[in-house]
């Protein structure tokens, strides 16, 4: 199994994602996608990525490798101005694994493709249930997820993980005993499938 700690607004986690997804058709493996929130500080509403207090040159320099690592992968990617907080959609993922893995996979690739490649603010409820629906959710999970006490305590559950695993960014990816951080070459990922299986 693939164990990968993800964030939704994390652009190297969206290559990663798909990275790792074929990756794991190719060896047949499952994957767990553990959902941990990066800047739990940042508004609902949002805030200029300035506010996030890189220097401007190690932001473009950021900037252009994802933008560059997302093309590699044919993954739609346009630039944007502001960031999000991740909570809400990060519960309503957690909630859609109850769902089986092309729910929760579809809705994984819907949300992220709506913030990276449509800029649209998935912080905002209202805003990520539409992407939800257009993801074809069910409306009762929409209206049930944001206070599932259940859905908190995993989330929550996987946080402790994370500080237990020394988990400090995303994406974090496990593959048996071996850790890869980043947007790894899809090689590396092959490699340590490999390595597991023969462990």
């Amino acid at each position: 199994m693939i164990e990968v700690f993800t964030d939704v607004i994390c652009p190297f986690c969206y290559v990663a994602q798909a990275r790792v997804r074929r990756v794991a058709a190719e060896y047949g493996v499952s994957v767990r996608w553990s959902l941990l929130e990066i800047h739990p500080e940042t508004p609902a509403e949002g805030m200029p990525l300035e506010a996030l207090g890189y220097p401007p040159a190690v932001w473009a320099e950021l900037t252009e490798q994802a933008r560059r690592l997302a093309e590699e992968e044919g993954l739609p990617y346009r630039e944007r101005t502001f960031t999000t907080r991740s909570r809400d959609a990060l519960v309503l993922l957690e909630a859609a694994k109850g769902l089986g893995a092309e729910a929760f996979e579809r809705l994984q690739e819907a949300v992220m493709r709506a913030y990276f490649a449509e800029g649209r603010n998935i912080g905002r409820r209202g805003e990520l249930a539409a992407v939800a629906r257009e993801a074809g959710m069910r409306e009762a999970l929409l209206t049930t997820a944001w206070d599932d006490a259940d859905v908190q305590a995993r989330l929550a559950a996987t946080r402790r993980r994370a500080g237990r695993l020394g988990v400090a960014g995303t994406p974090t990816v496990f593959v048996g005993g071996r850790r890869l951080v980043g947007a790894v070459p899809v090689r590396q990922y092959r490699e340590a499938v490999a390595a597991a299986r023969r462990a």
